[in-house]
């Protein structure tokens, strides 16, 4: 019968455990015989009592000397990556798996996959090993579809960014007949993409839920409209988004709105809306949900959180839906405490001030601005535009020069001026109010120079600082006075010579003078028979040879050659008939040329 165990021998065993700790390899037997000697227990019973009382720490495994290679080339490796990712879904399921990967390239000879032994023996490499490789080399399928790293993303104050999505409600909405309502909760087992006529049909007729967010505060607007994604349902949730409802603080106009890539976000009756009330509007990248990821999720609370009582509430209009909708935005608003800030959002949207607070215009107003598209006007000489059959003054319009083309709209916080759209430095729109100018009773627009009494100019446009700038340039003079001088001599050609400034250091034939011409060798021709004119021993009109050579070379376009000067020279060594060059001329141009004959005096022609 085996000792019971008392706090002497655990005393005694946990000795024994430490030696054999410290023993080295081979001289614990004689450790475990002693134990089992002075304790009176079996070898095997003193091994497992001290085995209870022994805390063994857990050595590291050694690392394998090979680790970190591979047999796989990266290369081949690669190429496994990409027909893995070939045989994908879009919602990333493989469709191959990585043995039929590997098996398909190797049968068409595109990889090898294979390692050699010790024993110099080509082998194979497993299914495992790959994925090992796959792993190593950073191409592994789960590796290339993690997602990007994101970046945190912050906003100034309340109403500094708003974020606007749209999404199909559980809900669809008919026209009601009778009793009938029209509104159906979606059957997922009946409209679903392989029922097109069921799915078509929800999809024509469905309620569609627009969520605003507010990203400092957090603050949800929700609104329901029927008729899917277009401009004018997003322009309709903006502008109701914007104005204040009695217990709703969450108002006004923001200063930035971002959106999906959708075709509705970026239609002009929105944009429209936008550039009259000077909201930038940023649109994100295409597959980029983290964008905007705040009112994504709000989409989802509003889902689960208001939506998922329509089943138990009886909603038979849009009107009602909406104002159900309001009803639960602020009871969320107000109570529940946003996990950011550590407080509820409208608590965070109170502390907005007041000039961060801008207050959108009536809500008519809002729908006429969203379907008024901004229209191109030309400046004309008195720095003016036409616009709504008035008279705007642009003036003041930074850098704005004679015939510019302005893009104009409305302004919706003043109906009695309009603004012109420009760009500022870092490519953001700006806005620039113009003033209406009124005309007197005889026609005069207001500000006009009475003659005889006033003197008025505009200030300096870009052009015309700039033409001084080139004035300068060209006269070689540092002031508009000195310039003007120097134009006025220039003008009466008094300037001197050479010419100052620019003009002077400009040399017009340098390119002529500089450029390196080819050289043409001569054309072999024939020689012109040519009788001697001189009849009857009278020679009227003469010209001296070496001047007769010149004008044929001239009248040929090329240098006279040496058989052709040998052929002229022998038949007239000093002088020759003027009548004679022409048709020397016609015959050099035919090529021909003849021996020069001995030239024997003058003896008659044509007999």
């Amino acid at each position: 019968m085996a000792r019971a165990t008392n706090p002497a021998i655990t005393q005694r065993l946990v000795h024994y455990s430490q030696a054999l700790q410290a023993a080295p390899w081979g001289a614990k037997t004689p450790i475990y015989e002693a134990a089992s000697a002075e304790l009176q227990l079996s070898v095997a019973t003193v091994i497992r009592k001290i085995k209870e009382v022994s805390i063994v720490s857990a050595k590291p495994r050694k690392r394998r000397c090979d680790a970190g290679q591979t047999a796989l080339t990266r290369d081949e490796a690669a190429r496994i990556s990409f027909m893995l990712l070939e045989h994908m879904r879009k919602n990333n399921k493989r469709l191959k798996s990585i043995a039929d990967a590997v098996e398909d390239l190797r049968a068409n000879e595109l990889i090898r996959a294979e390692r050699v032994d010790s024993d110099g023996e080509i082998l194979r490499l497993s299914t495992s090993a790959i994925i090992a490789a796959l792993r190593t080399y950073r191409l592994h399928p789960d590796q290339l579809l993690a997602p990007a790293p994101a970046v945190h993303q912050a906003s100034r104050h309340p109403n500094h960014v708003w974020q606007i999505d749209a999404s199909r409600s559980v809900l669809f909405y008919l026209p009601s007949k009778g009793k009938d309502t029209g509104l159906r909760m979606t059957r997922h087992d009946e409209d679903y993409s392989n029922k097109p006529d069921n799915l078509v049909r929800v999809i024509q007729a469905s309620l569609w839920r627009y969520v605003v967010t507010d990203h400092t505060s957090g603050a949800i607007f929700v609104w329901y409209v029927t008729g899917g994604e277009t401009g004018g349902n997003l322009a309709e949730t903006f502008i109701q988004a914007m104005h204040q409802r009695e217990g709703n603080p969450f108002h006004g106009v923001p200063v930035l709105v971002t959106l999906d890539p959708g075709g509705a976000n970026t239609s002009p009756p929105f944009l429209n809306l936008c550039k009259a009330l000077r909201v930038r509007v940023v649109i994100n990248k295409p597959k980029n949900p983290r964008a905007k990821g705040q009112v994504e999720k709000a989409q989802d609370m509003v889902e689960r959180s208001f939506e998922s009582t329509f089943k138990l509430m009886r909603l038979e209009t849009l009107e009602e839906i909406n104002a159900a909708a309001l009803k639960w935005a602020r009871w969320f608003n107000a109570t529940q405490v946003h996990s950011r800030h550590g407080m509820t959002r409208f608590e965070a949207f109170m502390r907005i001030q007041a000039e961060q607070l801008v207050i959108a215009p009536g809500i008519d107003l809002c729908r006429e601005l969203a379907v008024s598209a901004p229209q191109e006007r030309t400046v004309n000489d008195f720095l003016e535009v036409e616009f709504l059959g008035e008279t705007w003054d642009v003036s003041h319009v930074p850098g704005v020069i004679v015939r510019q083309k302005l893009q104009i709209v409305r302004n919706a916080w003043r109906p009695d001026s309009a603004q012109a759209i420009g760009v500022d430095d870092a490519g953001r729109e700006v806005y620039h109010v113009l003033e209406r100018k009124e005309r007197s009773e005889f026609g005069f627009l207001d500000g006009a120079a009475v003659i005889g009494e006033q003197f008025k100019a505009h200030a300096e446009t870009p052009a015309q600082r700039h033409m001084k700038e080139i004035d300068q340039l060209a006269t070689g003079t540092t002031t508009v006075t000195a310039a003007e001088a120097a134009r006025k001599a220039q003008a009466k050609g008094k300037e001197a010579q050479p010419a100052a400034g620019l003009r002077g250091m400009v040399d017009p034939m340098r390119r002529m003078n500089d450029a390196v011409l080819p050289s043409y060798l001569p054309r072999k021709g024939t020689a012109l028979d040519v009788a001697n004119p001189v009849a009857n021993a009278a020679v009227l009109d003469q010209v001296d040879t070496a001047l007769a050579i010149q004008r044929i070379a001239k009248q040929i376009g090329r240098p006279v050659t040496r058989d052709e000067n040998r052929f002229i020279k022998a038949r007239w060594p000093e002088v020759m008939p003027d009548d004679q060059v022409d048709a020397l001329v016609a015959q050099f141009q035919r090529g021909q040329v003849e021996q020069p004959e001995a030239f024997g005096g003058l003896r008659a022609v044509g007999m």
